[in-house]
């Protein structure tokens, strides 16, 4: 089962499709609504990946140490950041993780007047992940998102 989904790594762990909207009131106004209400994303190296699951938490990889906080994707972005900083990477993962689990730590910020990006400013704790995923390359070297993420 090359892509295959893995459930059970985590307690406790949601479907995504069968989650309930995650969405409070009172956000932030730094926070878009519709992001809270959705997963928001990590990819990472298997290797990265198994550490993680040793650890029961992710602490960062080199940029994200080198920036002060862990990068996450919404999923109308996880296309481009592929192309942009993972293009022709075999052996990556893709975890969905649960926002409402991450807060406070959690700030939406613009890089550069651009748009908001999701931003974790502790590591993250592998309970907050709702499933992880290979991602596959395809013959021309882009990533295949699992079935289901929109990017």
């Amino acid at each position: 089962m090359p892509n295959a989904r893995i459930y059970g790594l985590f307690l406790p762990l949601v479907h995504r499709t069968s989650a309930p909207s995650l969405l409070g009131l009172g956000e932030a106004a730094s926070v878009p609504p519709k992001a809270m209400a959705e997963p928001v994303y990590k990819v990472l190296t298997k290797a990265a990946f198994e550490r993680a699951k040793r650890e029961r938490h992710f602490q960062g990889s080199t940029d994200d140490f080198r920036d002060g906080f862990i990068h996450l994707s919404a999923a109308h972005r996880l296309a481009g950041t592929l192309a942009k900083h993972f293009v022709g990477q075999a052996g990556l993962m893709l975890l969905a993780v649960d926002p409402e689990r991450l807060r406070p730590d959690l700030k939406w910020e613009a890089l550069r007047g651009g748009p908001l990006f999701p931003h974790l400013y502790a590591q993250l704790d592998l309970t907050a992940v709702l499933w992880a995923e290979t991602l596959p390359l395809s013959p021309d070297g882009r990533h295949i998102l699992p079935e289901g993420v929109v990017a």
